[in-house]
């Protein structure tokens, strides 16, 4: 009964999780050309993504200890609803100003996935921990996929209504915002609560944020597993920040083909992390995977700067796909691992706030080397920080857990 009850526990916060990235996946095609329509540079778009993780960098190990306090479910739920008003102000915004200022308050409620991290870490064991982390990867790609597809739809029905916010490209924020409302009651509904009492009255002692991650940091272990986060989100964030003006200015890719990019690498994900890693973390454990995912994530955006087509660039996108989809759910899970069953809320939120660092960090950079230096240059660093994030692993390659081994 108790695995019956598991199974639930996370497919009903995979759906949850799901929903809400399907909202989110919608509006990230249309930044970049709303930005440029209101006068951006490439480095102002870049810090458009910014201002979203800052302000998830500034809040996220406050809920994340809060949720270790109060629960999961009310902090899900309440990020859930911010979420949604942000997508409503964003619908409306017709000045740079108030996309930054959207993006903010989604930021400032952006707790949705680390909470979910910490539900997923309540109601697993250590044998399937890392498989369970991999729902969260799904839903990422799950949600990347139908989002810039279902964006795509409604940016143009949306141009057909009008060309004034909220109709025109703005149309799919609100789309979005509604999606999130229906997520958001759904949730009061269906999502229980997976905090245990017992759980709750074992918590440490509170710190504050900088205590909190530097606590987790100098571990170190645990301190090189957050480094690479850091260093893989920095990656990542610089070849997302860049990606739409990349095509747009190398192949002449419309809105539409590049969205259908975009929705092929959340397929691989989905493929990578919904099956592959299912299947192969009990036959390869945490450790392999992680180096595997690494060194494709290496090749991948380092071959990026080499494309010279559509073909091309489906390997290479293929390649990092992969890569990254067998990277995520394995670190996912060693940090989770690597830490006491009584502060998954405040490791998962430590690790958000890793990667909301990055994603500080990431955009702003990746938009300024395309600006400063050249149109490939965000991927060739990009492809370096992956291999120095290797380099750590390497180093302790060693103590990495590696419990999603099977033992049969």
């Amino acid at each position: 009964m108790e695995k019956k009850a598991s199974k639930k526990a996370l497919g009903i916060i995979f759906l949850i999780v799901f929903m809400d990235l399907v909202g989110f996946g919608m509006i990230i095609p249309l930044s970049t050309y709303l930005a440029k329509d209101l006068g951006a540079s490439p480095l102002e778009i870049g810090l458009l993504m910014t201002i979203y993780s800052l302000m998830q960098f500034i809040f996220s190990p406050f809920w994340g200890k809060l949720s270790d306090r109060v629960g999961r479910r009310p902090i899900l739920l309440l990020s859930l609803f911010g979420s949604s008003l942000s997508f409503l102000f964003y619908a409306y915004s017709t000045e740079l100003w108030m996309l930054y200022a959207s993006r903010a308050l989604a930021g400032i409620f952006g707790a949705n996935i680390s909470t979910a991290m910490a539900y997923i870490a309540d109601v697993t064991d250590k044998d399937s921990r890392s498989k369970g982390m991999g729902l969260i990867g799904a839903a990422f790609g799950m949600g990347f996929v139908f989002g810039p597809f279902i964006g795509g739809i409604f940016g143009d029905i949306g141009r057909s209504l009008g060309t004034e916010a909220p109709f025109g490209l703005n149309f799919s924020a609100l789309i979005a915002s509604g999606i999130c409302f229906l997520n958001f009651f759904c949730a009061i509904k269906i999502l229980k609560e997976s905090l245990t009492p017992e759980m709750r009255q074992n918590l440490p002692k509170r710190s504050s944020r900088v205590k909190q991650i530097s606590r987790f940091v100098t571990k170190p272990l645990l301190g090189s597993l957050l480094f690479t986060t850091l260093l893989s989100t920095v990656a990542m964030a610089h070849m997302e920040s860049t990606m739409f003006l990349f095509v747009k200015e190398q192949f002449d890719w419309s809105l539409s083909f590049a969205s259908y990019g975009f929705a092929y690498i959340g397929l691989m994900m989905v493929f990578t992390q919904g099956y592959l890693i299912r299947k192969w973390m009990p036959k390869y454990g945490e450790r392999k995977l992680l180096v595997i995912g690494l060194i494709m994530s290496v090749i991948g955006m380092a071959g990026i700067s080499f494309t010279t087509g559509v073909w091309s660039m489906l390997v290479v996108q293929t390649i990092l796909a992969l890569g990254y989809g067998l990277l995520n759910p394995s670190l996912l899970g060693s940090i989770s691992l690597s830490g006491e069953a009584n502060e998954q809320g405040q490791l998962m939120g430590v690790n958000q706030s890793m990667s909301a660092l990055g994603r500080i960090i990431g955009p702003a950079a990746g938009g300024f080397v395309y600006q400063a230096i050249g149109k490939t240059s965000p991927y060739i660093v990009a492809a370096s920080l992956f291999f120095l994030a290797l380099i750590f692993i390497a180093k302790n390659y060693s103590k990495l857990p590696n419990q999603g081994l099977s033992r049969k």
